[in-house]
């Protein structure tokens, strides 16, 4: 049985083989795995969904319960404030209304507590004196206002506790009684005023656009009921003023603290309900917090997820099979077409040449094959031209071996013939030529001990002073020069003969031309964390145009000069080691002289 599977799967196709195996291997598998997979994230999706949820009904408790903390706090203070009660109860004089304005202007508290706290939008109190003028503050409690439910409620004693109403606006109530756009929730409380032996009604309205603010930002329907079940603030703000059981949801609000969800059917479709009732400190009755959600929608985010998950596999699964089933033709053809190309060599025609295109392993089983049909051609070739290349090479290493034995005696021999001109010369007396002969030499020797490696400053200055007594030996009194440089500045590194060139086209191109004596001078200063290198003579100098053409030359890039050791060189070296900023800088005026100058960091080492 195995072997007869083997011999199928050997007769079979290349191209038939890679599909059947991908469908057995890749597909059927990812499907399987697949399925479990979604049915896995939507249950998950349904569960997480629900847990948000919960949480989100906790999280707006608190933040409820957080705001209707202030006007409990601020009743509280209300409580015991002896000023409060002394403008409340002070029996003004009917003819001399000025006693009460000034009260009302001397008390601030309510105006300083709304303006303190974005959780409480007014605060009025209140109570039976006849002497008293509205001012929406303090507040003459009418026959009228005694009469409502809420003031009833909170001064039966009974009660002694707050009590939490959705009552008018006390200038909306007074001008519009049956407008119900007004209303908002109110703190209500009872005042007993110990010294004047009297009582008050306290109300603290809440700023319920704050607590709509923080509705808005729920996921889901949110409203906010009082004991009678008017919703008092919600996420959609015109059911504001309604009642639970307009909205259809028909659930009882008590007073007792409680926590349940349950299913309902509203207007045809399937709602999670969500009921919390908040009874806050020192209150009487509470506030319901309704929150409802359709099933339907979380069931069907879950279900997308699934959806986009089943057809993203689906989806990606035919691609790959198309891949497979394009790369196996593809295989297929390429490999075809190298078998012909195998007879074709194989029956004796060695101009056969492979084209197929590809850098894989049948790409490169061509490229193998055009290199073996083309190696026996090329063979007789490539022999005679290594043969030729090994001699030609042979003469090179000749002369290269030549001069490096006639750089190694010439220098040498130069020394020996330069020391004995030397000692003939102080011999027969001549001092001058023998110390000017011992300074070519040094400057010979150190020319050609130079490599790549950095020099010091006072090192640099050692040869540029051997090469200006030279000059020196050659014009006598007309030349004269000076070598400033400061004691911070002679450890410093810097690039081998950047300073001597300079001072060679001070002398050749702008001393040797003028008749009368002439000066170089060389300054180096240290600043801050660079050195400052400059060379100043007073010689013939540039016109404006000839200084133009000296600039562009320097930062031309020529390989024909890169070996000649000139400004060009010097500028070149200086920005490879340095940068751009480091390089030679020129000015000149024609009669007058040229400085060039450049400068370099102090602290880089080689």
């Amino acid at each position: 049985m195995r072997k007869r599977f083997i011999r199928w799967l050997n007769d079979m196709k290349i191209r038939n083989k890679l599909i059947f195996f991908y469908v057995i291997v890749v597909m059927i598998p990812v499907l399987i795995v697949g399925f479990i997979v979604i049915q896995y994230f939507r249950q998950d999706a349904l569960e997480k969904a629900t847990e948000q949820t919960e949480n989100n009904v906790q999280r707006m408790k608190t933040q409820i319960e957080n705001q209707i903390n202030v006007p409990i706090n601020v009743s509280n203070q209300l409580v015991l404030d002896r000023d409060m009660e002394r403008v409340a109860t002070t029996i003004y004089p009917e003819d001399n209304p000025i006693e009460l304005v000034n009260a009302y202007r001397g008390y601030t508290d309510f105006t300083d507590y709304a303006r303190t706290y974005n959780e409480i939008e007014s605060i009025q109190l209140y109570v039976q004196n006849p002497t008293l003028l509205d001012n929406l503050e303090f507040m003459n409690a009418t026959s009228e206002i005694r009469e409502t439910a809420w003031y009833k409620e909170a001064v039966d004693p009974k009660v002694r506790a707050i009590v939490w109403s959705y009552i008018n606006d006390p200038v909306h109530y007074t001008n519009f009684p049956s407008l119900n756009s007004s209303k908002q929730l109110s703190l209500v409380r009872h005042i007993v005023f110990p010294n004047s032996n009297s009582s008050g009604v306290l109300v603290i309205r809440v700023n319920t656009d704050y607590l709509n603010s923080l509705l808005s930002q729920e996921p889901f329907d949110t409203m906010v009921a009082d004991k009678d079940g008017y919703i008092v603030a919600a996420k959609e703000r015109s059911t504001i003023g309604r009642t639970l059981s307009e909205m259809g949801f028909e659930v009882s609000v008590g007073d007792a603290e409680q926590e349940r969800t349950f299913e309902r059917q509203i207007g045809g479709i399937d709602y999670q309900i969500s009921i919390n009732t908040l009874i806050p400190d020192s209150s009487k009755n509470g506030l319901t917090i309704v929150s409802a959600f359709s099933s339907e929608s979380i069931v069907y985010d879950a279900n997308r997820i699934g959806l986009i998950g089943a057809a993203l596999i689906v989806f990606i699964l035919l691609m790959a099979l198309l891949a497979v089933y394009f790369n196996s033709r593809l295989i297929s053809s390429r490999l075809h077409k190298l078998n012909r190309n195998l007879n074709q060599l194989a029956e004796g025609n060695l101009e056969t040449v492979s084209r197929i295109d590809g850098y894989d392993e049948i790409g490169q089983l061509s490229e193998q094959f055009n290199y073996m049909v083309t190696s026996i051609k090329e063979l007789m070739k490539q022999v005679y031209e290594t043969s030729e290349a090994n001699n030609r090479l042979e003469v090179m290493q000749r002369e290269i071996k030549l001069k490096m034995l006639a750089s190694q005696i010439n220098p040498h021999f130069l020394f020996n013939a330069l020391e004995s001109i030397r000692m003939r010369a102080h011999i027969q007396g001549e001092k001058d030529i023998a110390r000017i002969v011992r300074l070519l030499g040094k400057l010979i020797r150190r020319n050609l001990e130079i490599g790549h490696r950095h020099t010091s400053l006072k090192s640099e200055l050692d040869l540029v002073k051997s090469y200006l007594e030279i000059q020196k030996f050659r014009h006598g009194d007309r030349l004269h020069y000076e070598l400033a440089a400061e004691s911070d500045t002679l450890e410093v590194l810097l690039p081998p003969l950047v300073i001597q060139p300079l001072i060679e086209n001070a002398i050749v191109h702008g001393l040797e031309n003028k008749e009368e004596e002439g000066t170089v001078s060389l300054h180096a200063v240290r600043i801050g964390e660079e050195v400052l290198i400059d060379v100043i003579d007073n010689g013939a100098g540039m016109t404006p145009e000839r200084l133009r053409q000296v600039e562009e030359s320097i930062r031309e890039k020529d390989e024909k000069e890169e070996s000649r050791i000139g400004l060009r060189n010097v500028h070149q070296r200086l920005i490879m080691t340095y940068g751009e900023e480091c390089g030679l800088h020129i000015s000149s005026e024609l009669g007058k002289g040229t400085q060039i100058y450049f400068k370099i960091p102090a602290g880089r080492d080689e």
